[in-house]
């Protein structure tokens, strides 16, 4: 790795500036020079374009044989002793002010290049700083959102916690409360048994005396008071039993909410208390460009308090429903209760009924043959309008019958046969309901007439009837389960 003030470096960020005036030292152009020159010797013609005016002087010599000679080799001498000097002096193109220039440049381009590498060795001590300090405050700022994180969980977390102990408090008693129904609901059985057995030992008895009477209508009542009351019962059973799942499906999201919120609270406590001298600190490219996350913080909060809302809905609900079996179970008991009263009022009037009625048998004998008759005087009229009637669907039928013979076309369905149609149809519903009023009569012929043979034998029939309502029934009716086993208490 290359250092910021290496020479490379410096260079690189600010590269030397080219002088406007470049003048290379002048005894490396004077030894590059004479390295350049021919080491033999040069006729006088190659110094005629520096120097022209030599060659016109020396032009303008007359030339005579004698002297000729001598002072060719004069001028030879002359001339080419000196000639490397001469030479020197003719390619030297620069003055001293040029020389004294370019040293000025080299030592302002030496503190030029010095002053910067001085200002980035400043600039960049300064930088390490800031960019030291930056990183510094971005890890605090990393460092305090994990503990305000942190916090927010183990509120949530405390908050979760107060929540499952209140739903699990409140499943117990729920619990409770279901145990209590099922109880009160098998105690009721015994009640619903009796009242059955009542009816069915009833049933026995005969002739006339079998009628639905008060005490057959407060059993019937009872039966379906008892049967209404374990609906009930069932029915909030099972909302109990719903209840109950919904309470354990709450604290069952609570439960998985609060191992998430302990596991992210171990993690983020660990992330928290890291430090640059920590164990375990690596690095993990291209960890920041994984985006794992599923929420931000509004639908964290969001998820976790709906799951306490849902909490709390199904605990308020709970409570609610708990309060509704305690009602329950009293309401029941007291209907109960008062039902089996009414039964036995009912039953004790119907003994007193049964006694009296011994004496007034022949009144019903007469009011029964008197029936009788009438009811045969109907049954007649009936069948009379029943034949009557029949002639009419005879008529329609046949009109009908002829009209499906028309040809083609003419088979018209006009008014003239939806008339008929609804006149058969009109017709036939009459008789049958002529016929179903004479089975009817019939059928009330037939119980009079079993009546008035009841009637003869009444005297048997009561003294049965006496000993089932009051040996039988309310033998069986001196007790009842009290109201705290009808509670569920016991």
């Amino acid at each position: 790795m290359e250092f910021l003030g290496s020479t490379l470096t410096a260079t690189y960020a600010h590269p030397k500036p080219t002088p406007t005036n470049f003048l290379p030292a002048i005894g490396t152009v004077t030894s590059s020079y004479k390295d350049r020159f021919p080491h033999y010797n040069v006729t006088h013609s190659l110094s005629l374009p520096w120097r022209p005016s030599t060659y016109y002087k020396v032009a303008a010599n007359s030339p005579t044989l004698g002297p000729y000679c001598t002072r060719a080799q004069k001028v030879s001498e002359s001339t080419m002793l000196p000639f490397v000097s001469n030479r020197t002096t003719l390619f030297t193109r620069y003055t001293p002010d040029d020389w004294y220039r370019s040293n000025l440049t080299n030592y302002q381009e030496s503190n030029t290049s010095r002053h910067n590498s001085e200002s980035l060795r400043v600039d960049t001590s300064r930088l390490i700083q800031d960019k030291y300090q930056q990183i510094r405050k971005t890890q605090a700022d990393s460092t305090q959102n994990l503990g305000e994180r942190v916090n927010d969980i183990g509120f949530w977390k405390s908050e979760i916690i107060h929540e499952l102990d209140s739903m699990i408090g409140e499943t117990n008693e729920l619990t409770d409360s279901k145990k209590k129904l099922e109880r009160a609901l098998m105690e009721t059985e015994a009640p619903l048994q009796v009242a059955r057995e009542c009816l069915f030992h009833r049933e026995k008895r005969m002739g006339i005396d079998l009628v639905h009477d008060e005490v057959e209508a407060e059993l019937l009542t009872e039966v379906d008071n008892i049967l209404c009351c374990q609906e009930r019962m069932k029915l909030h059973l099972d909302k109990a039993v719903a209840q109950l799942a919904a309470n354990r499906a709450a604290q069952h999201e609570l439960e998985k909410d609060l191992h998430d919120k302990q596991v992210a609270h171990r993690i983020d406590d660990k992330c928290h208390h890291l430090r640059n001298t920590s164990d375990g600190v690596s690095y993990f490219r291209g960890v920041e460009r994984v985006d794992a996350t599923v929420s931000v913080p509004e639908s964290w909060a969001k998820f976790t308090d709906d799951n306490l809302l849902r909490s709390q809905s199904e605990r308020a609900a709970s409570a609610k429903l708990r309060d509704d079996i305690q009602n329950l179970l009293v309401v029941t008991a007291n209907e109960m209760w008062n039902q089996f009263n009414k039964v036995n009022l009912a039953l004790t009037n119907r003994i007193a009924e049964t006694a009296d009625a011994k004496s007034k048998i022949q009144v019903h004998l007469a009011k029964t043959l008197q029936e009788i008759f009438l009811t045969e005087m109907t049954i007649a009229s009936i069948r009379k309008a029943i034949k009557d009637k029949s002639a009419f669907l005879k008529v329609a039928q046949t009109r009908l019958d002829e009209r499906t013979r028309r040809p083609n076309i003419e088979l018209c369905r006009d008014m003239a046969q939806l008339r008929l149609v609804n006149e058969v149809y009109e017709v036939d519903d009459t008789i049958q309901t002529l016929q179903r009023r004479l089975r009817e009569a019939e059928e009330t012929l037939q119980s009079l007439v079993h009546t008035k043979a009841t009637l003869e034998h009444d005297l048997a029939v009561k003294a049965n009837t006496l000993y089932i309502d009051q040996e039988k029934c309310m033998g069986m009716r001196k007790s009842f389960p009290n109201t705290l086993r009808l509670v569920g208490y016991c």
